[in-house]
Parts: structure tokens; sequence; C-alpha cells
């Protein structure tokens, strides 16, 4: 059967096939200042189209990020809710732009689910650590052990958070370093949420001399905890003989006092038992080491 004639369309993509495919087998067997200007002129506009598509898709993407967040925030969303869903925003526009320069190269968008999924399942075996990661930080938004702004020691690091991604989970610590933790870390062990309670019990930790009086100790230690202003008045001071040690009697004084005060009134309230055993004569035991030195001959 003799074949169909083409269509002036068919002929003509045909005929730019033909020039493209011969372009880049001159340029790789003659790479001469023809055949690079032939190049140029065959991939040239593609290539600058794929640029400013990816250059004008880095910068929507980060103006939609900080519009999502924004109004999230106007909203009275979480910060912790904002910011992903802020994430969200930004990683939905720069797939777009993959698809559109997709298009522009003449791949068929249409069939690209398919694509996407057998690359999906690839990707996923190749990096089912990172899928974890992702995994973890849905399951860290949903139950929410920790919001921003807290203070966590998760993933073997303790810091502030400053933000909970789609990868991991970023800190700053007290001395202002960021630290940057894997979600499946953090999802995977044990999370100490330090700020989750309004309130948090100061102990010092105190030692005393066995000599001294245990009802004197006990009223000293006491008034050294009532002193302290920021403490909470609805909490009794409490003051625990804790053990009977080698060289000391070991006390402990327990003040409640609102989270933010926590260090603050630690540095002061060991002060102040130092200060009151002072002033009531009573020894602080600390150890000894006592060297006996024989002498050897005349």
């Amino acid at each position: 059967m003799a074949a169909q004639p083409q269509s002036g369309a068919g002929l003509e993509q045909a005929a730019e096939a033909a020039s493209e495919t011969s372009a880049a087998q001159s340029l790789m067997q003659n790479p001469s200042t023809e055949t690079l200007m032939d190049a140029l002129m065959a991939y040239g506009p593609g290539v600058l189209k794929a640029v400013v598509l990816i250059a004008l898709a880095w910068i929507i993407s980060r103006w939609a990020k900080a519009i999502v967040v924004r109004a999230c925030t106007k909203a009275n969303v979480d910060q912790t809710l904002a910011r992903f869903f802020g994430q969200m925003a930004r990683w939905g526009i720069l797939l777009l732009a993959i698809l559109s320069i997709l298009g522009t190269f003449g791949v068929e968008t249409t069939s690209f689910a398919a694509v996407l999924g057998g690359l999906m399942v690839g990707i996923g075996m190749a990096m089912s650590g990172n899928l974890s990661n992702i995994a973890a930080g849905v399951m860290l938004l949903v139950f929410r052990p920790f919001k921003i702004g807290d203070y966590v020691s998760a993933g073997g690091s303790s810091g502030t958070v400053f933000e909970i991604g789609l990868f991991a989970t970023t800190m700053d610590t007290p001395d202002n370093k960021r630290i940057i933790v894997p979600n499946g870390a953090i999802y995977g062990g044990t999370i100490e949420n330090v700020s989750f309670h309004d309130t948090r019990r100061v102990d010092v930790s105190v030692g005393t001399e066995y000599s001294a009086d245990l009802d004197k100790v006990r009223a000293v230690l006491k008034g050294a905890g009532e002193s302290i202003e920021q403490r909470l008045a609805e909490h009794d001071v409490a003051i625990v003989l804790s053990e009977l040690g080698g060289s000391s009697i070991d006390w402990a004084v327990r003040v409640w006092v609102p989270s933010g005060e926590y260090w603050a009134v630690k540095d002061e309230l060991t002060m102040r038992v130092k200060n009151a055993l002072d002033e009531a004569g009573i020894g602080i035991p600390f150890p000894q080491l006592d060297v006996h030195v024989d002498k050897v001959g005349g």
C-alpha cells in the first residue's frame, strides 16, 4: 500500500526535527563557528525560555510563600502551620514551572503523571530516608509535640524551634547557633519540650556538714527559698533531705516559678542558699585529700 502523504503541519515538524538533528550531528563532527551558530539558533530559544521560567518561578515562589505565611498569620493560624503552608505553596509553583519547561522541550505533560509515578517509585527506593523525614514532618504537624518558639531537646540537639520543614526541623541554640535536625531523628526518639508548661520547678542541691543541726539547716534553706520574689506563692518552698553522703548531708531546695524566669531564678536561688548558710555559720563540705610523706633512711 502506498504511503499516505503527510499534511503541511506534519512536514513542517519533520523538517524542524531533521534540522535540529543535523545541527547536533554537525556540532559533534565539526565544531566550527557555523555549526555552533546553527546549534544556537536551534536550541537557544528553548534554553533561554527555560532559564527565564526558572528565574521567574524562583522569585514568584518566594513571594507566594511570604504571602501565604502573612495571610495565615492574619487569620490567627499557628506559625508552625503557616510556615508549612507557605512551603507547600512554594514547592507547588516550582513544580508547575518544571512542567512548563518540559513542555517547551516537547515533553508531553499529559503523560507526565505516569512518568512521575514511575520516577517516584525509583526515587522512593533510593531516598527512603528523605521520604521517612517527610512522613515524620507530617506526624509532627499532626500531633504537635512542640510548636515554633518552644525550647526542646530532640534528635540529640537542644534549642528553640524556628521552623518545622518538610525534611528537617530548624532550631536556634541559646548561644545563637543554627541547628538543622532531620524530622526522622526527632520523631523516632524522645522529645523533651521544656516550654510546654507555663511553670517550672527550680531545684538547687547543696551539702552541709554532719555537725550542723538539721532543723536549723532546714529553716535557713527555707528562708533562702522564700526570699525569691519571682516564685509562685501558690506553691510552697520544698526543702528535701535527699541523702546522707560520704562527707555531707545533701539537701534539695525546690521553688516553682514561671517558665520564662527559670534560669534567672536558678542563678539567684543558688547564690542565696550559699549566702544564707554562710551567715548562719553552717559549713558546706568539699572533698579534701591528706597526703602523708614518710621519710626513707636517715
